[in-house]
């Protein structure tokens, strides 16, 4: 089953706007797993993803930035699981 990854930070409004959007899609889609992780705890994660936050990953690979379109997402996800 697919895993998502939401990269975020403390007080970026776009990630607290996001946020809903990917636990809701996630929600809907039971066995994928959701990690929330800031960027501020890993260097190498700042580094790269300094000025594209939020992002969300599905298994490692970026699937947006910024704004998180829903459909999109659960699209992908379906996508995803058939692939696994």
């Amino acid at each position: 089953m697919p895993v998502v990854t939401f990269l975020t930070k403390p007080g970026c409004h776009l990630c607290d706007d996001a946020r809903p959007i990917v636990e809701r899609v996630v929600a809907e889609h039971p066995g994928t797993t959701l990690q929330e992780r800031s960027i501020l705890d890993d260097d190498t994660l700042r580094v790269e993803y300094a000025e594209d936050i939020p992002v969300v990953l599905i298994d490692g690979r970026v699937h947006s930035n910024w704004h998180v379109d829903a459909d999109r997402l659960a699209r992908a996800l379906e996508k995803a699981e058939v692939s696994a």
